[in-house]
């Protein structure tokens, strides 16, 4: 019997979709969704799903942006043969990616208890939600905006793809959250930003479904809803990456800031009043 159903999964696909790159947490979002619905946010099977259904919002990203990805792809490899194709941006970037998801891979791993046990708590993430908002709204508010995708340097990535610790360890607070907080502190406008945090999002998000899949598959929860579950996370991902950077392009992120305080302060209700359990 699987952990979860077909119809859980359609659900759970979409609203993983919709949040993965928006900077309102879905791992937070998956967490209430899976509480309405009387899943038990702390099951190994339903971690594992959360974290490979990830991959259809990940495949997303590699298919809109697969023109970009291939010009990067192909700088490292002549870099590889060519010393002087080593000074192209491209070429860098691609090993930037590589060692800024280094440190949320060993946190991941030595952290995992915790991790998967109490900072899983619906509490965390109502917390997360909200503090996660200040931070937000002091990044837009006091970011500089001036500079762009070509003007990022590797301690702009380190930087950003560190920050992603933070939505690790406290599940609300958001990955693209963090990420994008950390690059407007740094000083980059609000696209380049967004792009940033996609395209660390890659390997740590595609790392963290492919580590999980065991789990997943071992525990409960079967081969079909982990199809049915990706798939539509992927469709829907795609829409929600083209509405994103169309949106950053002309406005500010405090429209996010106010949804993620309601919705925290609406899962504090919850909670507090024994609606839905932590």
């Amino acid at each position: 019997m699987s952990a979860i159903s077909i119809g859980q999964a359609v659900v759970l696909g979409a609203v993983e979709g919709v949040t993965e790159f928006l900077p309102v947490s879905s791992t937070g979002h998956l967490k209430i969704v899976e509480g309405l619905m009387g899943i038990p946010v702390d099951d190994d099977a339903v971690i594992g799903f959360s974290a490979v259904i990830q991959v259809g919002a990940i495949a997303a990203v590699l298919v809109y942006f697969s023109k970009d990805i291939a010009r990067i792809v192909s700088a490292w490899t002549r870099g590889l043969r060519d010393r002087e194709e080593r000074y192209h941006h491209d070429y860098r970037f691609a090993w930037w990616v590589v060692f800024a998801t280094v440190p949320v891979v060993l946190v991941g791993l030595a952290a995992k208890p915790l991790i998967k046990g109490p900072l899983a708590s619906l509490w965390v993430v109502a917390g997360s939600l909200i503090v996660g908002s200040g931070v937000m709204w002091w990044a837009d508010r006091t970011g500089r905006h001036k500079r762009g995708e070509d003007d990022t340097s590797f301690k702009d990535a380190m930087l950003v793809g560190g920050s992603q610790i933070l939505a690790l360890l406290f599940p609300g607070f958001s990955r693209s959250g963090a990420t994008m907080s950390t690059a407007l502190m740094l000083g980059l406008d609000r696209v380049a930003a967004t792009r940033l945090s996609f395209f660390l999002g890659i390997p740590a998000l595609t790392g963290a479904g492919i580590y999980e899949l065991k789990d997943a598959l071992g525990t409960g929860t079967g081969a079909a809803p982990l199809a049915v579950g990706t798939l539509v996370s992927f469709v829907v991902a795609y829409a929600s990456i083209a509405w994103l950077l169309k949106f950053v392009a002309k406005h500010t992120f405090n429209a996010f800031v106010i949804y993620r305080i309601a919705v925290g302060l609406l899962l504090f209700g919850l909670l507090g009043t024994g609606m839905l359990h932590s």
